[in-house]
């Protein structure tokens, strides 16, 4: 396991880099890859490094800018098929090769997959540029719930191929980074994953939103935070609550985020509270005016909204892997249940609503228990591996 550094807030870059990051999403689209990846250029920025953001377009108006040490190049692109809110950036060989000829780049960082990162993956071999690749979304597992199963193993291959022509892979754990070893991805190098500690604060908690919920001040109010999709399990959330409801008829389900069940849900279940999509202090404040956070997914390669739960001061049940294994410690900061078990995920989810103590221990430690991830300490870390790969002698 990577030893993370202690925070250090102002300490300088020891050496200022140009980064060029390749991405098919990033803010203010909303969801994990798009979060992380702003809080890297944000964070390399604060160092005092260059960066190059190359992305697609996401409106007809979007050109080239430049601010201070940030170049944005959109590119064109289109809606994946089966994920509307998430664009694939089309080929751009001609851009990278004539943008990394005029002003190299120390590194090259691809952040996904498709065919704008496999271009930047040819240009930067082709001026024998340092690579670094990221492991995000599980695509092949992603691939049954949308009817494509026979699909997964050309999927893994394709990913295989990819990651494993750059200089090194990163992953959020070192169980993903085991499970993809076993499946030939070589040259991993695990990098956690942080938490704003300072946005995701139980001192957030609000009284008017839950009454808004129909809360009392006593009333347990159940939170899941996602994207409303197949691969989410979102099933085995409306069973939990059914389980909770019969113990405590004033308990309340709120779920926010967007996604392609979301009218099939708020259409059938009239009950929930739909909060859409929520960013910043406001996501923050729906954070801490609940009391439990379940998380069904068995599809991440990391869960950030476990660790926004556990900062903003709730007890959290999730399957044991991902964030929910690392951060969690079962029955001191949190319930872990095996993973698939959904008999006992539900029966923990009752146990929490059953037991008030337990519940507020639980919510008590969380915070606790992630309060050293802070963002900052990670890019340190990241950074080093930039300078290493930067300043190394390439092979001829």
């Amino acid at each position: 396991m990577i030893a993370i550094p202690t925070p250090s807030f102002l300490t300088p870059a020891p050496r200022q880099l140009r980064i060029a990051i390749v991405t098919e999403t990033y803010r203010p689209e909303v969801n994990g890859v798009a979060i992380t990846i702003g809080r890297l250029v944000d964070g390399l920025l604060a160092r005092g490094h260059t960066v190059q953001l190359f992305r697609p377009r996401q409106h007809s108006h979007d050109t080239p800018s430049q601010n201070g040490t940030l170049e944005e190049w959109p590119v064109a692109g289109a809606s994946l098929p089966c994920y509307r809110e998430m664009r694939m950036g089309f080929p751009a060989k001609r851009l990278l090769l004539e943008r990394w000829r005029q002003t190299p780049p120390d590194v090259v960082h691809i952040i996904t997959e498709g065919p704008l990162g496999h271009s930047a993956l040819a240009v930067a071999h082709r001026l024998d540029l340092p690579v670094f690749s990221d492991f995000h979304t599980n695509f092949h597992a992603y691939s049954r719930h949308y009817g494509l199963g026979l699909l997964a193993r050309p999927i893994v291959a394709y990913l295989r191929r990819f990651h494993n022509q750059s200089d090194r892979t990163l992953v959020p754990t070192e169980e993903l980074a085991t499970e993809l070893h076993a499946l030939g991805f070589r040259k991993l190098q695990v990098l956690a994953r942080g938490v704003d500690t300072r946005l995701f604060d139980p001192a957030r908690r609000d009284l008017a939103l839950r009454q808004s919920w129909g809360a009392n001040p006593t009333d347990p109010v159940v939170l899941y935070v996602g994207r409303l999709a197949a691969e989410k399990n979102l099933p085995l959330v409306l069973a939990a609550y059914r389980a909770l409801r019969t113990l405590r008829p004033a308990t309340r389900l709120v779920l926010v985020g967007d996604g392609p069940l979301a009218a099939r849900l708020h259409a059938r279940h009239p009950e929930i509270i739909f909060s859409g999509t929520r960013t910043g202090v406001d996501l923050a404040r729906h954070y801490a005016s609940a009391d439990l956070f379940l998380f069904p997914s068995l599809t991440e390669t990391f869960g950030n909204v476990t660790l926004e739960a556990m900062a903003s001061g709730l007890a959290v049940v999730a399957f044991d892997y991902a964030a929910a294994h690392r951060h969690i410690v079962h029955g001191e900061s949190g319930l872990l249940v095996l993973c698939g078990d959904k008999a006992a995920f539900i029966e923990s989810a009752t146990r929490l609503i059953n037991d008030c103590v337990l519940r507020e221990n639980l919510k008590q430690s969380a915070r606790q228990a992630v309060l050293e991830f802070d963002w900052e300490c990670i890019w340190q870390r990241l950074e080093q591996w930039y300078l290493e790969s930067a300043y190394e002698e390439r092979e001829p």
